[in-house]
This record gives C-alpha cells, structure tokens and sequence, in this order.
C-alpha cells in the first residue's frame, strides 16, 4: 500500500513560525520514517515559479507569493490547494482559515483531514469582517472535510454543533520534554534559576497580560516576571501593559531561538498562563514538558490540558492572591512541578501524539 500525504495549512517546514508550523515539522518528520511520502506546501516572500525540492525526506513544494499579510496567506493557501487538487493521495489541512477552498477537493474526490485549531472567530483581536470570514470558513471546513481533528475536547464539543461527533477525532498537540537546560542561556538577561516567573504570550487583551502585570506589581515580589514578546509603544493595549509593570516586571523582546526559551522555561520557578480562549495551546503544553508548575487563566481550556496540577486564576484580584499564596511556598512549587511533567508523559509527548495521528491517517487511506 502506496502512505502518501500533502501538508498544507502553514508555512512550511523547518518550523519558524509558531505552534502549527512546529507540529508539521515533527508529523512530517515521523511519517517519513514510518515509509510515507510526504510532501509539504512551503509559503515564499517574493515573485516567481513554484518550485521543490527536499529538505530531510520531505518534498517541498515552495510557493512565491509576492503579496504580504493576511491576504498573501489566503494566495497562498489558494495556489496551495490547487497544486495539491492536481495529485493523488491523502491530504492533511492544518487550520480552517480558508476551508471554503477545500471544495476542490470535495470536486476531485481526495480525501481531506482538517485539524481545525481554536475557535478563531471568538478572539477579542479581529473585526467584524474577519469574524465573519473565520465563523464562515468553521462551517466550511466542518462541512467539506472528510474526517476532522479537534486538538481538545472542548473544540470536538463545538465542532459538535455542527456535524456528528463520529466525524471528529480528539488529538492534542505535543511538545518536546525538557530534563536539562544550559543555565548559561540566562546571563544575557541577568537572571537566577528559581528566582523569577515567566509569562510568554502574543500582547493581545485576551491573553490578560494585563491582568497578571498589574497582580504582579501590587507589591514587592522579591523576584522577577519575565515577560517574552514584542511591545509596541504606538500599540495601546501593549503601551498600558508596559505602564502599568512595577519593576520586577522585564519585558525582554521576542526570543526566536528554541534552545533559550527552553532554558528560560525550564529555570523559572512559575509560568503564567493567561490565554482564555484557544485550544490545547502549544506555549502551555510546552510548560508542562519543561517541568513549569502553572498558574493560568481559569477556563475549561487550560483546566484540561494542565488538569488539577496547577493553580487558577479568573481575574487580576485571584491573579494577585495565587502569586501570594506561591511565590514563596516551595513545597507547593515543587509538588505543581511534579504534577506537571507527570500530566505531559500521559498526554503530549510527541511520541504519543504523532502516532495518534498516523494511526488516523491510515484509516483514510
């Protein structure tokens, strides 16, 4: 039996830009060694001719897209499925972005997986027309692909409403364990292991940034909160957030580079969690992998995905008094840290995760 597929859905492959682009990297990388074919549509900057080539196994096919921004994806994605419309085999589509064009599929009769990532169209973040545009390309994608995959139960429960639960396929996101880290990546920032937080999100008012800064700066701490991302002064939302850090609060800038943020995990004595909407999100997954013990935002997102190990918050005032009640409890720490890693090993190995996922591409096949 011929295991062929085509990823579409990110940027491409090695993994440069976030949550789904790492997942590609991995399942494409593990499908690979399992004896699939496995190709995976790569945005480029600039104008030109589509070409491949192959990067670890993997066929490439490079896409040049000379538009930029949201609608340079949608070109993409559009030339995308129109090149993978034209051959045969299985089709992966990471996200629902622009699941209305899966039609072509539909039309040509492959067989189309949609992971469906988070409920898009309910972040604080975009207007109404995107709003629209994302609720509309949900139904789509509900309705066009052939099997769906919900990276948490709470996402299978919304799909849920719109097709039959046995079209849906529960399966999280993984993250690599973290059992050491070079202490050395921390000198540039002048921190001490144990002796500070981290927070590492998008500065977007539903990740209540805001809310853990002002907690954090209502007294001393005695310690840091390590807050990772880009802060734009001219952005008014991200401009209170800097002006309302006492400080012990550092924003450090965005950090690319995998083996650092490793180490700034992996030594923080607290990660702080604040998203209220998503998924499985990879940032918290990737927490528990590194031992982190957790304080995040009370929803049933993050309950289930760090279970009974971590600690809640719904507001700024709750957000105060858990770091309160924490900071300085290292017997309640290390038993958070335990509870953590503990919960990563039953769930979100890679391991685990990317076998789920082959098991369920060859039920398709």
């Amino acid at each position: 039996m011929q295991k062929t597929i085509r990823i579409l859905g990110t940027r491409g492959v090695p993994a440069a830009h976030g949550g789904f682009e790492t997942f590609a990297e991995h399942l494409a990388l593990y499908l690979v060694k399992q004896g699939w074919q496995v190709t995976v549509y790569c945005q480029e900057d600039g104008e030109g001719h589509v070409f491949e080539d192959s990067w670890q196994g993997v066929r490439r096919v490079r896409m040049p897209v000379a538009t930029e921004g949201a609608a340079g994806t949608i070109v993409f994605d559009w030339k995308s499925t129109v090149h993978a419309a034209g051959e045969s085999g299985l089709i992966l589509t990471l996200g629902y972005n622009t699941a209305i064009f899966c039609v072509l599929y539909r039309l040509r009769g492959h067989k189309n997986l949609i992971n469906m990532d988070g409920i898009e169209w309910h972040r604080q973040k975009w207007g109404a027309i995107a709003k629209l545009w994302f609720w509309m390309n949900d139904w789509a994608g509900c309705w066009l692909g052939n099997h769906l995959v919900a990276d948490h139960p709470e996402i299978k429960n919304h799909l849920a409403t719109r097709v039959s639960r046995d079209k849906i396929t529960t399966i999280p996101y993984g993250a690599d364990a973290v059992d050491h880290a070079d202490i050395s990546a921390l000198t540039p920032y002048q921190l001490t292991p144990n002796r500070y937080a981290i927070l590492i999100a998008r500065a977007e008012p539903e990740n209540s940034i805001l809310e853990v800064v002002r907690a954090w700066s209502r007294r001393q701490r005695g310690m840091q909160l390590v807050v990772l991302g880009k802060y734009d002064p001219n952005h008014a939302y991200q401009r209170a957030v800097k002006e309302a850090a006492s400080d012990e609060v550092r924003f450090i800038g965005a950090v690319y580079d995998k083996p650092t943020v490793a180490a700034l995990r992996f030594h923080a004595q607290l990660y702080v969690h604040g998203h209220q909407v998503g998924g499985t999100n990879p940032s918290l997954v990737e927490s528990l992998g590194a031992g982190n013990a957790v304080l995040a935002h009370d929803n049933p997102f993050n309950r289930w995905v760090v279970a009974d190990g971590a600690r809640y918050f719904k507001n700024e005032d709750e957000c105060a008094a858990a770091l309160d009640n924490l900071l300085d409890n290292d017997t309640e720490i290390a038993n958070m840290k335990a509870a953590s890693r503990s919960r990563f090993d039953a769930e979100f190995t890679w391991e685990k995760v990317l076998k789920e996922y082959e098991d369920l591409l060859l039920e398709w096949l």
